[in-house]
């Protein structure tokens, strides 16, 4: 049985009596995971994080973080959780090591953790120029440094890389599963971005209209997206069309370098690329045409 981080059990909450924004949410964050809380704007996800957080208050006491009721647990239990919620709050007139140091002075902490939290974070270098000379992905870094000078266990983050370029998103994805592999930090991490989720979660929830569509691992996601059309680049392409077509009746020649057929699934593309090699085939690329982001946005159309 999987010791859980975090756990909400039929949590519902509302602005107003007309206004239901998260209805029978059932979340289950295994210890040592990253979660991918994941689902179009709108859906729930900033909500769940100010409730987790305490930045809302619960209305039905549904919400558990290791193992105990939060509400019976607040404030203390920050003490052990790091939080990104929300826009970064940073003094942009302060360099990023006064930044933190601030912060460690109003939450009581000792400034010997404030190089090791740089480090992790890639600022070191940077640490003595203003935030507001930061790009925004730095900034981005910065405030995770923020959550992380706790020396926490668990890290809440929403939206962390809304609004970075592809390089900025890299950094933090990298940082992310850095964290978790070397530090053993779980991350509950929202996002609306399946791409970036897929690449670094190992467990993920979708939410859309404020209700759970999906709860499981990345490779539990793929196998309910069912078959996998994808596009392989290849020499020879009109040889190997018709190789293919023995195993894979859908295959078809897009072009002159080009096959497209359908898998099984998306579990099945590392055993299928194998047996191209082996059969030697030169393959150039292979790319996936449907499949897990098709039944993403089916799901997250669901009324």
């Amino acid at each position: 049985m999987p010791e859980y981080i975090i756990q909400t059990e039929g949590l519902n909450f509302q602005y107003s009596k007309y206004r239901k924004v998260l209805e029978n949410v059932s979340l289950n964050i295994p210890k040592g995971a990253i979660y991918g809380f994941l689902g179009p704007n709108g859906a729930g996800k900033s909500t769940t994080m100010r409730l987790l957080t305490g930045i809302l208050p619960e209305q039905e006491k549904s919400i558990k973080v290791f193992g105990k009721p939060l509400h019976g647990q607040l404030p203390e239990v920050f003490n052990s959780i790091g939080s990104l919620v929300e826009s970064p709050a940073l003094y942009l007139h302060l360099s990023g090591y006064d930044n933190l140091r601030y912060i460690a002075k109003l939450r009581n902490l000792p400034e010997i953790r404030i190089p090791e939290a740089l480090e992790l974070v890639d600022l070191t270098r940077d640490a003595k120029r203003k935030a507001k000379q930061y790009s925004l992905g730095m900034k981005q870094r910065l405030a995770i440094a923020m959550a992380l000078l706790s020396d926490p266990q668990l890290l809440l983050l929403d939206e962390p890389v809304n609004g970075l370029d592809p390089n900025g998103m890299r950094d933090i994805r990298q940082l992310l599963v850095k964290l978790n592999k070397e530090k053993g930090v779980t991350i509950f991490v929202s996002s609306h971005l399946l791409a970036e989720i897929e690449r670094m979660c190992t467990h993920v929830g979708i939410i859309s209209n404020g209700k759970l569509r999906f709860e499981g691992t990345i490779e539990e996601l793929g196998k309910q997206s069912g078959t996998c059309k994808v596009q392989v680049g290849l020499r020879d392409a009109a040889q190997w069309q018709q190789k293919l077509q023995q195993d894979y009746p859908t295959a078809i020649l897009e072009s002159a370098s080009q096959v497209v057929l359908e898998l099984p699934g998306r579990e099945a593309i590392p055993a299928f690329t194998k047996s191209l090699v082996n059969n030697g085939a030169d393959i150039y690329e292979i790319k996936v045409l449907n499949g897990l982001e098709e039944w993403f946005m089916t799901l997250i159309n669901q009324k």
